[in-house]
């Protein structure tokens, strides 16, 4: 039954594709060759197509005793994420949580008197970890990531009103891409 799939799956897509699939569900680096083979095309084809990604900040890569590998940039899987929060909410709601946050933060730096959760972990004892502080350092982190991600989106959300995704000013109408 997964032959068929497989059989399916590359008929019906292009190498592009299967490298672009495989890819974006790749968070430790692998090699052109072990994606190549997850994709089902060549090496040589992948390591083209690997490259593209690279190049557009969908894949990050490193070297490992001269073999390079690639895996999902921290960038591609920020903007899903971005992306996906602004279908979710409006750009109001996200606004709201964003200071909503920021005072919780705000609120953690003046009750513990410390500027980030990296400082409060170094403050706690080891026997705090697993206490109220141990979820106080969790749920700020969390709270830090999110606001980021919150962050991430409202930028997104201005670039594309602004037209500077879709290749133009947003001051005027007038489509400044083809402009030499």
């Amino acid at each position: 039954m997964n032959e068929i799939v497989e059989e399916e799956w590359v008929d019906e897509t292009t190498p592009f594709e299967r490298v672009y699939e495989v890819v974006r569900r790749t968070y430790d680096g692998e090699s052109a060759d072990e994606i190549a083979e997850r994709a089902r095309t060549s090496p040589t084809t992948a390591r083209k197509h690997l490259r593209t990604l690279a190049d557009a900040g969908e894949v990050a890569t490193a070297e490992d005793g001269g073999t390079t590998l690639y895996r999902r940039s921290e960038t591609a899987i920020v903007t899903e994420h971005a992306q996906s929060l602004l279908q979710d909410r409006s750009t109001e709601e996200i606004s709201a949580g964003i200071a909503d946050m920021k005072a919780t933060i705000r609120e953690w730096r003046e009750e513990y008197g410390v500027d980030s959760p990296e400082e409060f972990a170094r403050e706690l004892d080891v026997a705090d970890a697993d206490s109220e502080h141990g979820s106080v350092l969790t749920e700020w982190q969390t709270t830090r990531r999110n606001l980021a991600l919150a962050q991430a989106a409202l930028a997104i959300a201005d670039a594309q009103r602004a037209g500077h995704l879709a290749g133009r000013d947003g001051d005027d109408d007038e489509d400044t891409s083809a402009i030499t």
